[in-house]
């Protein structure tokens, strides 16, 4: 006998991607369709703090179209967060406070929309609701540029990355090109990254042949030497006239310190990166006297919705499709995973896996994609990493010639709970 709908609740976590409302379009149209399992859509508004403080959007209040145009819209469209949620042990109240809400609302399932913490949060919640006897599926989308979850092809929002810093690579290496014979000699491109170095190997997809940029990658898996990086910078000046760089923001040296790292530390107990390239810049003038410029992409390359990679977007689209799919067929406590089937022509397809083990573990680039020098990378991270860019997605403009974007009402749900803040 067929059960009576229950409603649904979808939140985002973590840094956000210029494709994550798309696996949000993916979730709410295709709960849509199953309305004889799932009642209303919930979205929590920023992230896992929305649901605990009861602050749930009413996605039902939503046009069909308005819905449609998160699929070609940046950001985080119902807020996201960067709150971790302590264990149960630690935190017992956190998770009666997560039940008394799914209750108040009739919540059978939870989406997780984000990185491996998001996938430790959904893994708690799968546990705590056979513990504490309510029934709630709850089911991980992954989520973030840095392509370092373990389990999946490749991870939604790297991919429009990917095309970015790679187009950007390009463009740069043409304007430096045409100036380097009385002006800038070295250009250094700092680009996200930690831990793994994903986003700064994308970028030798500009290079069609070794006189092009990116002439030096600098990966946060290699330690920085920097007598040798310093000859390198000279070697690529002597022979094509000018030096394209492009580092991780994780790059270390070879006692595994930062770079380039502030005190600020974050939720997650991370110090805060950012300002290797200057770093860099700083250190090529004080050992060469060749004139360098930099830039940091920064929140720029995850949120350029107007580079998106068509192949990204239906990813990130059909990764929210498939997750509610699966938790209607029953699975609980489980990733929507990316297969890759083939490199050429490309092709791939989803499914469910446990989430065991995935917030423990972080993917790095593996040592065969890494150049032999530890400066490029190999033929077979190009093939790995080259569908991943291809196809545009423009989505719509507005008469003033700007990208337009969702407007959501962002309705909320009546409280009927006590006020709720988290521990410090």
């Amino acid at each position: 006998m067929q059960k009576a709908p229950v409603n649904a609740i979808y939140a985002q976590s973590g840094g956000v991607t210029s494709v994550i409302n798309a696996s949000a379009c993916g979730v709410i149209e295709t709960a849509r369709r199953y309305q004889d399992h799932i009642g209303v859509v919930y979205a929590g508004f920023n992230g896992i703090l929305g649901v605990l403080r009861e602050e749930l959007i009413d996605t039902h209040m939503e046009t069909e179209q308005t819905i449609a145009a998160l699929r070609q819209t940046p950001g985080g469209a119902f807020g996201s967060s960067r709150y971790v949620l302590r264990s149960p042990q630690r935190d017992p109240a956190a998770y009666e406070r997560l039940i008394q809400v799914f209750k108040a609302h009739n919540i059978g399932y939870f989406f997780y929309n984000g990185g491996n913490g998001s996938a430790d949060t959904c893994e708690k919640i799968a546990s705590i609701s056979q513990s504490m006897g309510y029934p709630i599926q709850a089911i991980h989308i992954p989520k973030t540029i840095d392509n370092d979850i373990v389990g999946t092809d490749c991870c939604p929002g790297f991919g429009s990355v990917a095309k970015y810093v790679a187009t950007a690579t390009r463009e740069t290496g043409h304007d430096i090109a045409s100036m380097a014979s009385s002006s800038t000699k070295v250009f250094i491109l700092e680009v996200m990254g930690r831990n793994a170095g994903w986003i700064a190997a994308a970028s030798a997809l500009a290079q069609q042949c070794d006189s092009e940029p990116p002439h030096i990658i600098l990966f946060p898996e290699v330690p920085f030497d920097p007598d040798r990086f310093v000859q390198s910078v000279q070697q690529a000046v002597k022979q094509y006239g000018y030096c394209s760089v492009v580092a991780s923001e994780g790059v270390c040296d070879a006692n595994g310190r930062f770079l380039s790292a502030s005190d600020d530390v974050d939720a997650a107990g991370d110090h805060q990166l950012g300002g290797v390239a200057p770093k860099l810049s700083q250190f090529i003038v004080s050992r060469t006297g060749l004139k360098t410029h930099y830039a940091v992409a920064d929140y720029l390359q995850r949120a350029a919705r107007h580079m998106a990679s068509a192949t990204d977007v239906e990813q990130a689209y059909q990764v929210g499709v498939h997750a509610v799919e699966a938790a209607i067929n029953g699975v609980n406590g489980a990733m929507v995973s990316i297969v890759r089937d083939s490199d050429s022509p490309y092709q791939w397809h989803c499914q469910t896996i446990g989430l065991e083990g995935i917030a423990t573990l972080e993917r790095k680039l593996p040592p065969h994609f890494i150049s032999q020098d530890g400066m490029h990378i190999t033929d077979d991270a190009k093939r790995y990493l080259q569908p991943l860019i291809m196809g545009e997605d423009f989505g719509s403009y507005d008469e003033q010639g700007l990208p337009a974007y969702a407007k959501l009402r962002k309705v909320m749900v009546s409280k009927s709970l006590p006020p709720w803040e988290p521990l410090d």
